[in-house]
């Protein structure tokens, strides 16, 4: 059953016609704008091909699928937090959890290394952990399990994940906005070829479950799978890593690789949330 499931979802993938219930659904992160950069609220992203840049008013877009299981996955498009690899890292990614009954949400986070960014490595953390509070504050709505929402980032998207996976996030019950009254934490992560940056030395026991995977050619984001895996397996924690033999940084969702482990991998991740209940009813 898993199998044929894998087999559907992987072509319908690869040809753009994954099983959607509806149009994404665009919700912005603060009603107002970002907190303290409420007069930026308005100023329009920049687009080009495969990449979005100029955000400053961060918003989720929700890709529902068309039968959803209850979890959910946060995604963090990479791009060197210059700009958002928005589409081969966010939305074919989103489609294709859809394939597997997963509600895929897209993160636009600030970029504080785009040029003339006014923004700090705080703002992307801000951003994604609001982002976690407003899907666990929608949950219901959307059909989210609340203990099955985990994050997933590529490249600089895995140093966000960072921020948030191995961190506490409450909610404040005396918050006026009932929002922020909801915790971030998430229950999963996922980081594919991750960047380097906020690695923890040591993980506790409880930490939460965690799938990786990089190209060992990856000069860049190897290593930090590596080291992620080796404090994992010191502390006892759950992990699954994949490092593969042939190609390089970049892959995206490897439809395009001229390698059969590369285009692949997206099955791996199928099997590991399934063997970890992600896809129970």
């Amino acid at each position: 059953m898993m199998k044929n499931l894998l087999i559907i979802g992987f072509l319908c993938f690869v040809g753009y016609t994954a099983r959607s219930q509806n149009t994404p659904m665009v919700v912005p992160l603060w009603e107002n704008g970002a907190p303290g950069f409420e007069d930026k609220k308005n100023e329009p992203e920049e687009a080009r091909e495969y990449w979005v840049k100029n955000v400053h008013n961060p918003s989720i877009t929700v890709f529902k699928a068309a039968y959803p299981n209850g979890s959910a996955v946060l995604i963090f498009p990479g791009g060197g937090h210059r700009l958002l690899v928005f589409d081969e890292e966010g939305t074919k990614t989103a489609r294709f959890l859809n394939t597997l009954g997963v509600t895929g949400i897209v993160l636009k986070y600030r970029l504080y290394r785009e040029e003339g960014s006014p923004y700090s490595v705080e703002h992307p953390k801000e951003d994604a952990v609001r982002a976690m509070r407003v899907i666990r504050a929608h949950a219901a709505d959307w059909n989210i399990d609340e203990e099955r929402i985990g994050i997933m980032g590529f490249s600089a998207g895995g140093e966000v994940v960072n921020m948030i996976a191995f961190g506490d996030f409450p909610g404040d019950v005396h918050a006026t906005d009932p929002i922020e009254q909801e915790k971030a934490n998430p229950n999963f992560q996922i980081q594919i070829y991750p960047g380097p940056h906020g690695i923890p030395k040591r993980v506790s026991k409880d930490a939460i479950p965690l799938f990786m995977l990089a190209s060992n050619k990856d000069q860049c984001c190897s290593e930090p799978v590596v080291q992620l895996l080796t404090a994992y397996r010191k502390a006892g924690a759950p992990v699954e890593a994949h490092i593969y033999e042939k190609g390089d940084h970049g892959f995206n969702m490897g439809d395009r690789s001229e390698y059969k482990t590369i285009s692949k991998w997206p099955e791996r991740l199928a099997d590991w949330l399934e063997d970890n209940h992600y896809f129970a009813n």
